[in-house]
């Protein structure tokens, strides 16, 4: 995985018009800052990682980029109806695919750098501790008229994780109609938060920025296909520019930001 992000950054940085500061590093400095404002269409659980990295960017003379957070399908599906961006961060691959499948996307600038685990959360004054196996039985820790947190598996990456992972754990058909089905990951975390649901299905890093909410148990990996991002430039919008911020994003000091908020590598 390093040397394909190793081999995108330097692509990109050559294409971008950048000259290395040092060859051993994967991401090259720019030959003047970027001043050009640009946009990032990224799912919602990168939220608080892609303002961290915002930050390094524009400590280092370029312009601040401006945000949209939302469901990877909500912002796919503006990007097919025009919407404007310079880089898209999926929170699975099969939204990349379908940008790429219409052609919306530069092929080879994408790579997936990051992923992530798929975690249980309760109330932060929860005494439940889950081993989650094939043998926990999901619905019996709901009670009778609980229902769980996550996000819409026809549309929210998330929720198509969870749907995958509860048929793993033989629970769906059982769940199916008890779930609390929101438009995104950070949604479906607020409606645990919030008391609505007791238990939630998020991403571990999403559990990670709420006080409000703990973790009381992981998914095994084999219950769900790997939680994976997929960056690349939108070719509406492929400048040098928009290659810079893309080498930026997969370079070594926002990984760094990444593995600190507890993303994994794939």
């Amino acid at each position: 995985m390093f040397r394909r992000l190793l081999t995108v950054a330097v692509a990109l940085a050559s294409i971008a018009g950048v000259v290395p500061a040092r060859a051993e590093g994967p991401v090259a400095a720019a030959t003047a800052p970027i001043t050009q404002t640009q946009t990032i269409f990224a799912a919602a659980s990168m939220t608080d990682a892609i303002r961290q990295v915002n930050d390094l960017w524009v400590a280092k003379g370029n312009a601040a980029s401006q945000f949209n957070f939302a469901a990877s399908s909500t912002l796919a599906r503006q990007v097919e109806q025009g919407g404007s961006a310079s880089v898209f961060i999926s929170a699975d691959e099969q939204w990349m695919n379908w940008l790429a499948e219409r052609n919306l996307i530069v092929p080879e600038t994408r790579v997936s750098p990051i992923g992530n685990r798929l975690v249980l959360v309760a109330l932060a004054d929860s005494n439940l501790k889950v081993d989650i196996s094939k043998t926990t039985d999901i619905a019996a820790l709901l009670g009778a008229n609980g229902r769980i947190a996550t996000g819409d598996p026809q549309h929210v990456p998330v929720g198509r994780y969870a749907q995958e992972a509860l048929t793993w754990l033989g629970q769906w058909g059982v769940l199916e109609n008890r779930l609390a089905r929101a438009d995104s990951v950070r949604n479906a975390l607020l409606l645990v938060e919030r008391g609505e649901a007791p238990l939630g299905i998020v991403y571990e890093t999403d559990a990670a920025v709420s006080t409000r909410v703990k973790i009381v148990g992981t998914f095994p990996k084999e219950s769900h296909k790997p939680v994976t991002y997929p960056f690349a430039v939108l070719k509406a919008n492929d400048t040098p520019a928009a290659r810079a911020l893309l080498a930026f994003l997969i370079g070594p000091d926002a990984m760094k930001v990444y593995e600190r908020l507890g993303f994994t590598k794939p």
